[in-house]
């Protein structure tokens, strides 16, 4: 709640608002906010979800794939589709990036499930997955001009500045629905973690399961790649270290996952602001702040 009130009123006179400051509110700063809050917890909790169905603490959507699948389908959309209308524009990239997120989903998840018992090889495919988009995706910067080279390239490391309200009115129910079904399956997760067997035997249908699953977290990604580009750790750091501190229960990771990736971004977003002056990619902040939080996880993990 700090970091919303913080992320909406800071330097304005909330108190004796005058008419730039409220279309600065309303135009800017809600938009900005909304944006944090749904991205981050779109890739917290689809990281959280991932990470049990693939029976892998590794599996974040930046790691494996999918964000860079999304991030592909948008940089052809964003480079080659310079003629289309900004009206078009609107529909086609949450379109475009869930494609994406969908085809990489899929391809994790085939080979997740013919190398079961070999978690890492999920991991390299998802590697290779990202190699090869960001390999296309450096094609696509080494023949386009300047200035949509500048575009996409800063869109690629994160901005939180770029949706405004006609974007948000697509891509947010989108994640709002997404991210609702898969709080929703804290217990079936938890049945989850002791095996399909044994989540079968509680009453879940596991394969209608794994494929709603698998959607939603596709679903998530996309529209929340489509709206702030591609944002890295956030996914990852959050539900490992809730895990951490408070143990594996999904009923309580899941949602806590959510809250604690949307007040993150918030703060991300406010420190890149208040120490630069300027919007600086969120990717490179989280990065530099989630490295270091990660090894130290690892590191702790390790230790018992």
């Amino acid at each position: 709640m700090i970091s919303i009130i913080l992320s909406l009123f800071l330097g304005l006179n909330y108190s004796n608002m005058s008419k730039v400051d409220g279309q600065i509110l309303w135009q800017l700063r809600l938009p900005l906010v909304l944006t944090a809050c749904c991205v981050g917890a779109a890739l917290a909790v689809s990281s959280a979800s991932l990470q049990v169905m693939l029976h892998n603490p590794l599996a974040d959507p930046g790691i494996i794939g999918i964000t860079s699948g999304a991030s592909l389908v948008a940089a052809c959309i964003l480079l080659l589709g310079e003629n289309v209308s900004p009206t078009s524009l609107q529909y086609l990239l949450p379109l475009g990036c869930f494609i994406g997120a969908l085809i990489s989903t899929l391809l994790i998840y085939a080979v997740a499930k013919r190398l079961v018992a070999n978690h890492a090889a999920v991991i390299l495919a998802g590697i290779a997955i990202s190699t090869l988009s960001g390999a296309l995706i450096a094609w696509m910067h080494f023949f386009s001009d300047a200035q949509a080279m500048r575009n996409l390239t800063f869109w690629l490391m994160g901005s939180l500045y770029q949706a405004d309200w006609p974007v948000l009115t697509i891509a947010m129910p989108i994640i709002l629905i997404s991210v609702g079904y898969l709080l929703r399956q804290g217990q079936a997760f938890n049945w989850y973690y002791f095996g399909a067997n044994s989540a079968q035997l509680a009453g879940l249908n596991v394969a209608k399961f794994r494929r709603t699953v698998l959607l939603a977290c596709a679903l998530s990604v996309g529209a929340a790649v489509s709206i702030a580009g591609s944002i890295a750790f956030i996914g990852l750091v959050v539900p490992h270290v809730l895990r951490l501190i408070f143990g594996y229960n999904n009923r309580f990771i899941l949602p806590a996952s959510a809250l604690l990736g949307a007040s993150l971004l918030l703060w991300v977003n406010l420190l890149s602001t208040s120490l630069a002056g300027i919007s600086l990619p969120v990717s490179m902040v989280t990065a530099t702040m989630g490295g270091p939080i990660f090894l130290y996880s690892i590191a702790r993990l390790s230790r018992k």
